[in-house]
């Protein structure tokens, strides 16, 4: 006998038992099951009264994840991409802006670990870097020697 289709309340609460979502997120993860737009706002909204949506653990689970091996550009995109407030948008790029410089280091470190030889590797580290969303001034520093100012 098959099991019973999960309200939407289920399935919310099955997407945020494997990990950290936006409002966002899953907004447009319900809306495929072509339920009613207003039932899903009033479950969201219980789900957020309940303390079940959080954009402060949102922002704590992606720095975590993310932050380690990208810099801030990219890192803030993703948040941006979930949704979340201006606020914590700020409060996650006053956090990744102190420690960028230390993070493209290790980033680099782990990488490449020499300084470039000649000027075809110095433009393929850089590019390295500045792919995974750390600032041009960063790059130039760390690439160029002078990461540990």
């Amino acid at each position: 006998m098959p099991a019973p289709p999960l309200s939407l309340k289920g399935r919310a609460l099955r997407y945020l038992a494997g990990r950290e979502h936006s409002r966002l997120e899953l907004e447009r993860k319900l809306a495929r099951f072509g339920e009613d737009a207003d039932e899903i706002r009033r479950v969201l909204d219980e789900l957020t009264a309940r303390g079940f949506i959080s954009e402060q653990r949102v922002v704590e689970s992606v720095l975590y994840q993310r932050a380690g091996k990208l810099g801030s550009a990219r890192v803030l995109s993703e948040l941006r991409a979930k949704g979340l407030s201006p606020e914590a948008l700020e409060s996650a790029a006053e956090t990744l802006h102190a420690s960028e410089q230390e993070r493209a280091r290790a980033v680099w470190r782990k990488k490449f670990g020499v300084l470039p030889t000649d000027a075809a590797e110095r433009a393929r580290q850089m590019r390295f870097l500045a792919a995974r969303g750390f600032a041009g001034e960063i790059v130039r520093k760390v690439v160029g020697g002078r990461g540990e100012d």
